[in-house]
Formats: structure tokens, C-alpha cells, sequence
């Protein structure tokens, strides 16, 4: 097939007529005939239908309308190739993107690259609107483009992730929110905000997660809408307006102090800023990475790619919590030369840009109750943060079968984990956060109408078994666990540490020698000295953080120095196996969540002061509870863990089930409870 037999072809099918074609190629009507039928010869299939003096496309003339004029294209850029070659220059290079990438984020990259590269022809297009630059990238306008929102639906072009966008609130230096080292849109719906109008990627962003958390601008006092972002400045620092922006934004004026970015609790990860470009291109470029020839056209793009993989800085996701798919999970496909699993983090998802609207299919509402323990520190990853930074709703399903599906969350807090086990069986608590025992009491079947759990994840563990402790009065004459017998020791029935103290006290066959009597954790841990030495209460078994609490406040100290048995604390996430059956899909939207948690909880310096204001705790325990990024590791009782560990179960089901009243424990089948595969889901989803 010949370039100018294509040319005569999309010309007469653009006009459906031959004569029109023939006038504008400055040809005879015979003559364009005879292109048409050469090149139906050539294809062995009719191009048009001819019907007396009209004529319509064939299927096949229809897809070759389509899709030929790429092959035109290609022929302009292979002759401009050609024509720069002549000319002494080794290849050019076309970006495009919208105001915000190019303005901000583009110039100190294409500085780095002209720097190294600069016999390079570099052209920057700024697109109006996130559709124009998906035109540009598919004709070939552009080589490749920049962007902050996804064009993951579109299967002509490939993206990968090279960097992260981070959103915040922006407010002059003078403002008086200027020193809040953490703000919550739930906090500023009384305040003026100026904002870019619709179809902005900040504004995008915002509505997007509005909407997840059930907010609307409506919902604030006071929004003005401006064209420009030097319109957004103006408001800032003249009217004392709040803006929303992106790190790429306003950059200059943050940096000389007249700007400050405030952190949202509802835009707690960053989202991932993409390169773009077309399929051909992204499978002409892998063939010459992998080692085949390369045109000198595709060099700009190859080394523009090399570049930006070298400029990657987004910090490695923390090696406690990471974990590699299971050997099971097939490797995932990557179509970029740029993805790298290893280094993917959690992140929230980029709005999705869509040429045509999806209308939504189902209205169902799904109700989900989370049963947490939030004063339990080491499990706050699963629970407390994931509620403070709303990321359970930003990342449940809401395509394909869920598409217009509405969810009620429901947050249970307890102060143990005996009513989670008892709301999972009863089916009123659909997700549960447990320590090691309750963990596997809620595995138990109970009765005929009592809901089963699956166990999807760990959360947080100790191997050195020293999340629980028995601690006495300073005062007190007990000073082994063999002076215990005959005394009353107080526990949290159901608990982690209940289980220790049936354990130990097995250990060293005094269980029947020593009455354990209820209490409850969070209300007793702060009990004073003198109370406790005129109890009938002669010691405490407490979980963390509450025997460090108690310690404290209390002036207790330890009874025990390790722990008996050696064997591992640690806390995991179970669901109703209902659930888990029919929705899948927010199981592992659960665990990205837990995962997101997980990682701004090491990496974010104000967690553990945060977390502190959240529940009313010193944030020196909230530290040494769970490993965070400001802790002394050799003095934290957890890290944080997602991987499941069936030795460290069976250990535990083994040293309790010779224990009276605890032999069903040993009925549990880990194979059929434990389902790693959701993890493994999520990790590949990062």
C-alpha cells in the first residue's frame, strides 16, 4: 500500500465523492478511480459501496478511515527526522501537558534534561483541557505528555507513575490557620475559599474526595470561583481567602514565605503524576531498551524516560510493613519502561479522565461496621487512621459491579477484643481488628446461627512476645510469677492478655492456684497506687499501651522480665466470611487502606502527635507502642506487619488448647481461615 494511494483514499472518504476528491488533489476523476481500485486490488476487499452516484464506506473502509491517518503522521515525523538529521541535529522532542504540570513541575526537569542532552530539540504545548492533550498524544502531536489525572481507560495510550502529586490547603503567611501543623476540611466549611474553576486537576481532586466522604461545596460557607491561579494568589494574600492547591503551585511564593501549604487530613498520600504516551510508541520504545535498533526519533524519548526513572525520589515503602506477593500471585504485567513495583508506594488514585460519562449502574447501599480498639496503639493503622484520613472510602470499589453503590461505614471502638469477636459472631461487626487470642477465638465456630471469620491480614507484632505484661504495685511483696499463687489477678477477659496469663500461669502449672478476675482496660489502667495496694486486687494483666499507662501514672511496675512461653504477640484483621465471599473487592479495599495507614503513620513525622491528640494519650507512648518514623527502634514494643504467619498461630493454639475450657481452640483449620490472597491483591494494587 502506497502512502499516496492512502492520501487519494482518506480524501474520497472524507467526502464521499469521488469528483470533490479528485478537485482538491488537483487530479482527474479517472485517475482518483484508478488509485481506489489499484488499492482495493492491493487489500483484496472493496473499499466503498457504490450506489448509483453515491457511495458509503465498507466496514473495512471505515476501520482504514480510522486508522489511516497515523500512517500520515508517521510519515511527517519520519521526514522531519530525516530533514533534522540533514541538518545536524540528533532528535527533537514534543511534551505536552496542562497549565499546572507545565508551568511548575516540567521546567526544572527540562532543565535537567537540556543540560545533559542539549543538542535535543525540545517543544512544550500547553493543552486548555485534559481531552485536547489525549488528542495530541494519539495523532502524534506530542511525543509524550504529562498529567495528574489517569488515562487508564483509554487502551491507546500506556502511563506509568514517574512522581507524586501532593494536595494541600494554601493560606497567606498572615493568615491565622499560617501555623496549624495539620487542618481538616471538617473544620473549615465556616471560611472563605477560592478555588480554579471546574475541570481543573485541583479541582478535580477536591470534588472527587468530597464526594467519597459525602461532602459538597454546598456544604461551605463561602466559595469563589477564578479563572487563573494568579487570580487564586490575589484572593490569598489581599482577602485572606483559603486556596487548594498542589505542591507544583504556588511553589515560588511558599518558598519565600509568603505562601504556606497547611496538611489536610483528607489528603493524607500523595497521587501519582503519569507520563503518557501512545501504544505504538511505549512498544517501539521497550524494543529499544531491550536492545534492538533505535530510530534517532525515539532517542529524545528514550533518553527523556532514562532521565526521569534517575529523578524517581518518592520514598521506599518501610521495610516493616512491605511484604512480596505471594508465590501464587501471578507476576504483574508491566507495560512501561518505567514501572518498578519495588518502588511503588501507597497512593491515592488519580482521578480518571473519561472522554464520554459512565451513567452509574446499581443505587445498593452497603453497610459495613469495623469493630477497632483505638486506644490499643499498635492497632491504630487499621482503624483510628484509616477513619481520620477517610482512606477505606477512597479506595472501595465503585466501578464495574459497584459502579453507583453508596456504603455506610460504621466505626465500633472498644476497649478489648472480647465485644469484637462477640459482634462478628452475632454478624454486627463486619470487620474486626484482634490480638493474638481473641484472634483465634473468633475463629471458633460457635453457634448454628453464628457467623465464621476469614483472616486476611496482621497488623502489628512483637517477637519477643512483650505486648503484655503482669504489672503489681511498686510496693508489693510479689516479685516472680511463683508468688502469685493464691493472689487475684485482674484481666480483660477475651484479651491478648488474657491469653498470656493463661499461658504463663500453664506454663508453670499454677492456673488453678490464681483467680483471675475481670476488668477493664481503659478505665483501670490509670488507677492509682493506693487504690490497688487496698484492692483485693493484688496485680493487673494489660495489653499495650495500658501496663505502660498503668506504669506511669501508676507507679506499677513489672512482674514479669520476658515472657515465659517466647512466644509472639501480635494483632490481625479478620471479616465475615460472608462478606468476604460476596464482596471480595472491599476486602482488599480494606487492605489498601490498612497499607496506605501503615505508610503515612512511618513516614509522616507528626503521626504519633496527632494520634496523641486523637485519643487522649501521651504521644511518648503512642511512640513507643508502635514503631514510627520519630521512635528509638530498641525501645518499641511493635512494628508494624501485614504478612500472615501460620507458625507463630499454630504455636498459640497449641500452647493453649491443653488448657481447661480451651481445647476447641484446637478444632481451627488455618488453611481454611487464613486467606492471604487478599493481601497479596492489595500489595500488587499499590
Amino acid at each position: 500500500m502506497e502512502i499516496y494511494q492512502l492520501k487519494v483514499f482518506l480524501e474520497v472518504a472524507n467526502c464521499l465523492s469521488f469528483t470533490e476528491a479528485a478537485d482538491t488533489l488537483n487530479l482527474t476523476q479517472p485517475a482518483v478511480s484508478a488509485k481506489i481500485k489499484s488499492l482495493e486490488a492491493e487489500l483484496e476487499t472493496p473499499l466503498f459501496h457504490r450506489l448509483g452516484r453515491r457511495i458509503e464506506l465498507t466496514q473495512v473502509g471505515e476501520y482504514l478511515l480510522a486508522e489511516g491517518p497515523q500512517l500520515l503522521d508517521m510519515e511527517q515525523r519520519l521526514k522531519a527526522d530525516i530533514e533534522e538529521i540533514k541538518q545536524g541535529k540528533h532528535s527533537a522532542l514534543t511534551l505536552g501537558g496542562m497549565a499546572d504540570v507545565m508551568d511548575h513541575w516540567l521546567p526544572s526537569v527540562l532543565y535537567d534534561y537540556r543540560r545533559v542532552y542539549p543538542s535535543v530539540q525540545t517543544r512544550c504545548v500547553q493543552f486548555n483541557s485534559a481531552e485536547e492533550l489525549y488528542r495530541a498524544i494519539k495523532s502524534g502531536e506530542v511525543d509524550l505528555g504529562i498529567s495528574d489525572l489517569s488515562y487508564a481507560t483509554f487502551e491507546d495510550l500506556a502511563e506509568t507513575t514517574i512522581d507524586s502529586v501532593h494536595y494541600s490547603l494554601a493560606v497567606s503567611a498572615s493568615h491565622r490557620l499560617a501555623q496549624q501543623p495539620w487542618l481538616s476540611l471538617q473544620e473549615l466549611k465556616d471560611e472563605s475559599w477560592v478555588l480554579l474553576p471546574e475541570g481543573s486537576p485541583s479541582r478535580i481532586m477536591l470534588q472527587k474526595r468530597m464526594q467519597e466522604l459525602g461532602l459538597d461545596l454546598s456544604d461551605f460557607a463561602h466559595v469563589e470561583v477564578v479563572d487563573s491561579l494568579s487570580q487564586v494568589r490575589t484572593y490569598l494574600m489581599q482577602g485572606h481567602y483559603l486556596g487548594f492547591v498542589s505542591d507544583f503551585e504556588l511553589h515560588l511564593e511558599s518558598q519565600a514565605g509568603l505562601i504556606r501549604h497547611v496538611p489536610l487530613e483528607e489528603f493524607a498520600l500523595g497521587s501519582p503524576l503519569f507520563l503518557l504516551m501512545a501504544k505504538r510508541l511505549n512498544r517501539a520504545l521497550e524494543a529499544s531498551m531491550a536492545g534492538g535498533s533505535s530510530r534517532s526519533s525515539l532517542e529524545a524519548v528514550r533518553q527523556f524516560v532514562t532521565l526521569l526513572k534517575t529523578r524517581q525520589t518518592r520514598p521506599p515503602f518501610p521495610e516493616a510493613i512491605s511484604m512480596p506477593l505471594a508465590p501464587s500471585q501471578p507476576a504483574e504485567k508491566i507495560s512501561n519502561p518505567l514501572s518498578n513495583p519495588a518502588s511503588r508506594v501507597p497512593q491515592f488514585q488519580a482521578p480518571n479522565f473519561l472522554v464520554r460519562s459512565v451513567s452509574p449502574g446499581n443505587t445498593d447501599t452497603i453497610r459495613l461496621t469495623i469493630g477497632t480498639q483505638n486506644r490499643t496503639i499498635q492497632t491504630i493503622t487499621a482503624g483510628l487512621i484509616i477513619q481520620r484520613l477517610g482512606l477505606l472510602e477512597h479506595f472501595l470499589p465503585r466501578h464495574g459491579r459497584y459502579s453507583g453503590t453508596r456504603y455506610q461505614i460504621r466505626w465500633a471502638d472498644y476497649s478489648s477484643g472480647a465485644p469484637i469477636v462477640e459482634g462478628l459472631q452475632t454478624q454486627q461487626i463486619d470487620i474486626g481488628i484482634l490480638g493474638d487470642y481473641p484472634l483465634l477465638l473468633s475463629a471458633l465456630p460457635g453457634a448454628a446461627d453464628s457467623a465464621c471469620t476469614r483472616l486476611i491480614s496482621f497488623v502489628a507484632s512483637n517477637p519477643d512476645g512483650t505486648g503484655n505484661d503482669i504489672i503489681v504495685p511498686q510496693q508489693s511483696p510479689l516479685h516472680a510469677i511463683e508468688d502469685l499463687a493464691g493472689r487475684v489477678i485482674a484481666v480483660p477477659f477475651g484479651s491478648a492478655a488474657h491469653g498470656m496469663v493463661m499461658r504463663s500461669l500453664h506454663h508453670c502449672d499454677l492456673l488453678d492456684a490464681v483467680t483471675l478476675t475481670t476488668i477493664d482496660a481503659c478505665n483501670h489502667c490509670t488507677r492509682r497506687p493506693s487504690n490497688a495496694a487496698n484492692s483485693a486486687i493484688d496485680g493487673y494483666a494489660y495489653f499495650a499501651p495500658f501496663h505502660e499507662i498503668a506504669k506511669h501514672k501508676g507507679q506499677f511496675r513489672r512482674l514479669l522480665s520476658h515472657q515465659l512461653d517466647g512466644l509472639p504477640t501480635f494483632h490481625g484483621v479478620v471479616i465475615r466470611d460472608e462478606l468476604a465471599d460476596q464482596y471480595p473487592e472491599i476486602a482488599v479495599a480494606y487492605l489498601r487502606a490498612l497499607l496506605a495507614a501503615q505508610y503515612w503513620y512511618a513516614t509522616q513525622p507528626i503521626a504519633p502527635t496527632l494520634v496523641s491528640r486523637w485519643v487522649n494519650m501521651d504521644a511518648a507512648i503512642v511512640s513507643k507502642t508502635l514503631l514510627s518514623g520519630t521512635s528509638d527502634p530498641m525501645d518499641v514494643v511493635y512494628h508494624s506487619e501485614t504478612q500472615l504467619r501460620p507458625d507463630w498461630l499454630q504455636a498459640h493454639i497449641h500452647a493453649l488448647s491443653p488448657i481447661a475450657g480451651q481445647e476447641t481452640l484446637s478444632h481451627i483449620n488455618l488453611n481454611d481461615w487464613m486467606q492471604p490472597e487478599f493481601l497479596a491483591a492489595a500489595i500488587a494494587a499499590l
